[in-house]
């Protein structure tokens, strides 16, 4: 099990390394039933930032999952920025099948970029080993529970 201060020492390179030294983020572990294995949440205008990490999360992608949060966190305005040019375009009805396409699109493609960049820079960074495989894993998971479901 990961303690609030493995995740403090993780973030507190990191921070450095992503040049988010300007930035206050404290760790926060998440011990309650949740989906999500890491989120953060940003209060841009006073540049403070709080890294959820679960406590289930395997210890061995600790750092992985705080990098991918803190690259969240590093491309934030980015991400507001195109949201936001999202809904000017496609208006308030998150209902319009064109808004609900751009919308899941651009997530997908920042997620797509965000693992990219999180496996980038732990390789340059000297990471030897695998990396997770979570999502993948969830995926296969649901494929075989839904073949046993239709079996029955």
């Amino acid at each position: 099990m990961i303690t609030e201060e493995q995740i403090g020492e993780v973030l507190k390179k990191w921070q450095d390394i992503l040049r988010l030294r300007d930035w206050e983020i404290k760790p926060v572990l998440v011990t309650r039933n949740w989906r999500k294995s890491g989120d953060v949440k940003i209060d841009r205008d006073n540049h403070m930032a709080a890294v959820m990490i679960h406590d289930s999360t395997d210890p061995a992608h600790l750092e992985e999952v705080v990098v991918h949060e803190l690259l969240h966190l590093k491309l934030y305005g980015m991400d507001q920025l195109l949201e936001e040019t999202v809904n000017i375009l496609f208006g308030p009805d998150d209902s319009d099948p064109k808004k609900e396409f751009a919308m899941n699109t651009f997530f997908l493609e920042l997620e797509s970029t965000v693992e990219d960049l999180t496996k980038a820079l732990l390789t340059a960074n000297g990471r030897q080993t695998d990396f997770w495989f979570k999502r993948v894993d969830r995926q296969i998971e649901e494929e075989l529970r839904s073949r046993e479901v239709a079996s029955e």
